[in-house]
Formats: structure tokens, C-alpha cells, sequence
């Protein structure tokens, strides 16, 4: 049994994802700070399962739960203490993430940014790494965004971590490959998503949550390295490549 731990799954694309994977008959295990979304989660999933197929004991222990957040020091051994409790892990999916409009530049808003998405995904990622490093290999999959692919003026903490995410994955695919590990990346690139982590703003071409999450998941089963969501961001963010910096800092995209 194919074994995925979704880091950030209480919510949005992370627990879209987990849904998918579970019922593709994958063992999972779901973490994030919100412990009570996830445990009602698991419930809604087994008692799916059991009114529409007899489940077996195996069946019952195929979701587990771990209260992790990234941004606290011991995540990394609780992220471990679950991979333990897990018998290993075949994917890894970091959907761990924060983002807000920032016109006013409030200090909270963009140090607790750069902290989760930012410092918190360093300390998640680095850890994965250096576990399948020596446990031999696996896939690690991140949600980024196509917001790294410039800075935004209306959120300048998110798009600079999400760019960061972009380079670093990037270069750990060739730290890996340069040492011979068999650690296959996954950037996960979207577009605007009706999640949550957007609700009440002004966002143009607003996607449907599950529907990114199935085109997440089939880039992930054929081990895209970067997939941009949807074809219609594909060839916006094609176009923003080619817009010289004195045109790009008249761009609005969000108002």
C-alpha cells in the first residue's frame, strides 16, 4: 500500500488532495496545527467508505492524524514520529501555506508570511529530504503558486515565498540528482483558488477546488517536475516572462 502524508490538510487544496488520495486506496496521513478538522475529516472519509463498501481492520488504519505546525521547533521530530507510525513514506505533499493582501505593508501580516511560508517550509521540506535521502527516496510534492513567478504589489511577503519555494525546490531537484538520490519534486503551481485562503478578495479567473486538486493529483502520479494550473494561467504566466520590469510595475492584477 502506497503510503502520502499531506502536510496542511485541515483545509482547502491539502485536504482536496487527501480526499483524492485516500480514495484511490492510498494510506494517508494528514497533519496541521487544527487537530479537530482533520479527526472530523477522517470520521467523514470512513463513514463514506462504510456505507458504500464493507471495510476490513486494515481499511480503518489507512488515515492517521498528527497535529504538526510548521512554524514550532519540534515539527520536524513530530513530522518524523509520524512518518514512523506511517511504516515509511512513498509522497510527500506540502500544502502548508498562508497568504493575505498587504496593500498597507502591515509588519504582522508579512513576517508571519515569510515565517510559514517561508522559514516553516524550509524546516518541513529540509526534513523529508534528509529522510528519504537516506530511506531510499521517494516523491516530494509542494503547492506553490504562479505568484512566484513575479512579485505582486498587493501581497509582496506571498509572492516572494512563493518564489523562494520555486528556487528551492529547484535546487534541491539538483542536489538530489547530483548525489544520486532517488528523490523525485513536484512544483505545484495554481492559479487562484476558491479556497479559504482567498475569501474576500477580488481575484480574476477563480478556480474550483477540485477541480485543481485532480489536476494537481495527475501531475503528481506522472511525476510532472513543475505543472502551472490551469491552461489558461499557463498562458497568462507565459506572457508576464516576456513583460520587461518597466512595464510590470504599472501591472494590476488584483485590485
Amino acid at each position: 500500500m502506497k503510503k502520502v502524508i499531506v502536510m496542511g490538510a485541515s483545509s482547502g487544496m491539502g485536504q482536496a488532495l487527501a480526499t483524492l488520495l485516500y480514495k484511490d486506496g492510498w494510506k494517508v496521513g494528514v497533519a496541521a496545527r487544527r487537530i479537530e478538522e482533520m479527526e472530523q475529516w477522517k470520521l467523514a472519509q470512513q463513514q463514506l467508505k462504510s456505507s458504500t463498501t464493507a471495510m476490513d481492520g486494515q481499511d480503518n488504519e489507512r488515515i492517521l492524524t498528527a497535529q504538526i505546525d510548521v512554524c514550532a521547533p519540534e515539527a520536524p521530530q513530530a513530522m518524523l514520529d509520524l512518518i514512523h507510525r506511517m511504516g515509511g513514506i512513498d509522497l510527500y505533499i506540502h500544502a502548508s501555506g498562508i497568504g493575505r493582501q498587504n496593500p498597507e505593508l502591515q509588519e504582522d501580516i508579512e513576517l508571519n508570511t515569510v515565517e510559514t511560508n517561508g522559514v516553516g517550509f524550509t524546516r518541513m521540506i529540509g526534513t523529508i529530504y534528509r529522510y528519504m535521502a537516506v530511506n531510499g527516496g521517494g516523491q516530494i510534492a509542494v503547492i506553490s503558486s504562479i505568484a512566484g513567478v513575479k512579485g505582486l504589489g498587493a501581497a509582496p511577503a506571498y509572492s516572494a515565498t512563493k518564489a523562494l519555494q520555486n528556487t528551492y525546490v529547484q535546487a534541491l531537484e539538483q542536489l538530489a540528482n547530483n548525489k544520486n538520490l532517488k528523490i523525485r519534486f513536484t512544483d505545484l503551481r495554481p492559479g487562484f483558488v476558491d479556497t479559504a485562503l482567498l475569501k474576500g478578495g477580488d481575484y480574476p479567473m477563480m478556480m474550483n477546488a477540485q477541480m485543481v486538486a485532480r489536476h494537481m493529483l495527475k501531475a503528481i502520479y506522472r511525476k510532472r517536475h513543475v505543472c502551472i494550473i490551469d491552461w489558461k494561467w499557463r498562458i497568462l504566466v507565459s506572457l508576464w516572462h516576456c513583460l520587461p520590469r518597466c512595464v510590470w510595475r504599472h501591472f494590476r492584477l488584483v485590485k
